[in-house]
């Protein structure tokens, strides 16, 4: 991606969420000039990669397959003692004609909530023992308290408001439904780790090569420079 297509992005995710009366965290409104004077009290921030992560899964094409997202709050699973949060908490952002590839994680469960705007389609399959996509068997899923089964393959509508569970090992993948705008999602998880924790199918990368073609608005989770 280019530095310039990933500040609009940010500045069009911080427009929503102005939107939305949502305010965030102060490590998410710092320039980069601000994270050069950053000590180790602010280490929780980079050793939990909290903050913006915009990601076009090193396609090259963030306007068809991408993701924009915030790690509000996280533990970190490697530093448990430092670090014992057990628990993290992200917004995710997409606008219509995105897609977010399928994926499972091996260790994280969580809930996936339409905060506002659009419609989010999520669609669900099982995964067999060998980590491959279960095509055939229907799938349990569990959205705002009711328990329901749909055929392998079905995508859920969440309307603002509603949520989705998605359980260790259940392939995901995201879309906006065309016509209803851009989306605000919300995610209640345990510990987050995005560089050991996604299983994608078929394989994509997770962060983006970053072609620097202006200077950065907002530095991304895996950017921060080293405490002073």
């Amino acid at each position: 991606m280019k530095r310039s297509e990933i500040n609009a992005v940010i500045k069009r995710f911080e427009k929503l969420l102005e939107e939305h009366r949502f305010e965030l965290p102060p490590f998410c409104k710092w320039t980069p000039e601000e994270w050069q004077t950053k000590g180790h009290e602010y280490d929780e921030v980079r050793d939990c990669m909290l903050g913006w992560d915009i990601t076009d899964y090193g396609l090259g094409d963030f306007d068809k397959v991408g993701f924009s997202l915030i790690t509000i709050r996280n533990g970190n699973r490697a530093m448990q003692d430092k670090y014992p949060k057990v628990y993290a908490e992200k917004l995710l952002y997409m606008k219509e004609g995105q897609y977010s590839p399928n994926h499972f994680h091996w260790y994280k469960t969580e809930d996936i909530i339409n905060r506002g705007g659009g419609n989010v389609l999520i669609r669900v399959y099982n995964s067999l023992p060998d980590e491959s996509i279960d095509k055939v068997s229907d799938v349990t899923v569990h959205c705002d308290g009711k328990a329901y089964t749909v055929p392998a393959g079905t995508q859920i509508r969440l309307t603002p408001g509603e949520s989705i569970h998605i359980p260790q090992y259940l392939y995901h993948d995201f879309n906006v439904e065309p016509g209803s705008g851009p989306v605000l999602l919300g995610e209640v998880s345990q510990c987050n780790d995005d560089n050991t924790d996604n299983r994608f199918n078929p394989p994509v990368g997770r962060f983006p090569k970053i072609e620097e073609d202006e200077a950065p608005y907002r530095l991304l989770c895996n950017e921060y420079p080293p405490a002073k």
